[in-house]
């Protein structure tokens, strides 16, 4: 059997593929199942509580907190977590991944948000056909540059947090909370605007099932876009010595990790200075 770097580098890893399968699945259906018990027609949140604002700050609360349980589940300890094309994308061009490994963590990722919304469908019906089944659209009345710009840098923000925290030993352990937090403001301030889908496999599952794509364009390029601008502004405003732990989003010393200690790919950057291992903050 083949153990040379060539042979690592096309290595599959299924069981790491299967949990970010199911995580980004449980992502989309339990956050969109938020959306919907918050805003459709039918159910009585309008009711209980009549401000929009309100509801959807908690639909930001259950919808990220959905994301940060993922992460600290068996399923989330063993891929890390990323459940975002956006996310993995970003890990790769640090050289924390390897080429296949993205290729598969996108494709399971793709998947499963679109068997998160078929499952979101089959379940709520038309409830979720009232809230568009759960899809990301530009908000009424906004240009579309708008709309994208608001993506772009959403999705940079957030990955820019995931390093910094991802990057230090005290910090890497409360990337979740810090998550839950994040995303759940982004939600509850941004939402009217965009929708704030900050993850292509987010959007693409509702668009599927709903035949509608009308600007989802932005939803699959903007996102990858804050990425890697996320990435760039952690190298530029962070100390050289500061280096990525992990490719995970949670500490789990008891499950594999199939994220190198350094880069992989040919031509990415050499650690800067101490190694991760013994890098601390």
């Amino acid at each position: 059997m083949e153990s040379t770097p060539e042979a690592a580098e096309r290595r599959w890893h299924w069981p790491e593929y299967a949990a970010e399968f199911l995580g980004t699945a449980c992502l989309v259906f339990f956050g969109l199942s938020a959306v919907v018990f918050d805003f459709a027609k039918d159910l009585p949140m309008a009711h209980w509580i009549p401000s929009p604002g309100t509801r959807l700050l908690i639909n930001g609360l259950l919808f990220a907190g959905s994301g940060s349980l993922v992460a600290l589940s068996p399923l989330g300890r063993l891929s890390g977590a990323h459940i975002n094309p956006s996310v993995s994308l970003a890990f790769w061009l640090a050289g924390k991944m390897r080429l296949c490994d993205l290729a598969g963590y996108v494709m399971a990722q793709m998947l499963g948000g679109m068997a998160g919304a078929i499952a979101l469908v089959l379940v709520w019906r038309g409830h979720a056909a009232s809230v568009g089944n759960g899809m990301t659209l530009p908000g009424e009345g906004w240009p579309l540059w708008i709309v994208f710009d608001c993506e772009v840098v959403l999705t940079g923000v957030l990955v820019f947090l995931i390093f910094v925290f991802v990057s230090s030993h005290r910090l890497h352990r409360w990337t979740p909370l810090m998550n839950w937090l994040v995303v759940a403001t982004m939600v509850w301030q941004e939402a009217p605007i965009s929708g704030t889908s900050l993850n292509p496999a987010r959007s693409f599952g509702p668009a599927l099932v709903s035949g509608v794509w009308n600007a989802q364009w932005l939803y699959f390029l903007a996102p990858p876009l804050g990425g890697m601008l996320g990435l760039a502004a952690f190298h530029l405003f962070m100390p050289a010595w500061r280096c990525l732990v992990s490719g995970k989003l949670v500490h789990a010393p008891n499950y594999r990790s199939i994220f190198p200690p350094e880069p992989v790919r040919p031509g990415s950057a050499k650690p800067r200075g101490v190694q991760p291992s013994i890098a601390s903050s």
